[in-house]
């Protein structure tokens, strides 16, 4: 079992100092943030209508994937950006932030 370090599990004061790897991407990130808003706000009208189980479901699955896909797109500039940034610059620090690429995968995966 990996142990993860304590500033995994939160927020690292000295990275919020830096621009997040996601910044080049976050227009992009808030617009797919905010029609997944809009899904859930449409089950949600679905179940007061009283509207088919199956049709519910199948936003659900569609609103699912849609976070799914904003997590890859995290994960991805976070290990392009801040990992790759955190291994160059010190190896410890690189360790870190490799533990929490772990951490978030278990809690994605939910390992």
């Amino acid at each position: 079992m990996t142990t993860i370090p304590d500033h995994a599990h939160t927020a690292d004061p000295v990275a919020n100092a830096a621009p997040r790897g996601y910044a080049g991407h976050k227009d992009d990130q808030l617009s797919r943030l905010h029609k997944v808003e809009g899904q859930v706000r449409g089950i949600t009208r679905m179940v007061g209508e009283d509207r088919y189980c199956i049709d519910i479901l199948t936003q659900i699955s569609a609103v699912t994937h849609a976070l799914q896909e904003v997590a890859l797109g995290l994960l991805d500039d976070h290990v392009r950006h801040c990992v790759h940034d955190a291994v160059r610059a010190d190896e410890a620090e690189g360790d870190a932030k490799f533990d929490e690429v772990t951490l978030a995968l278990r809690r994605t995966l939910r390992l």
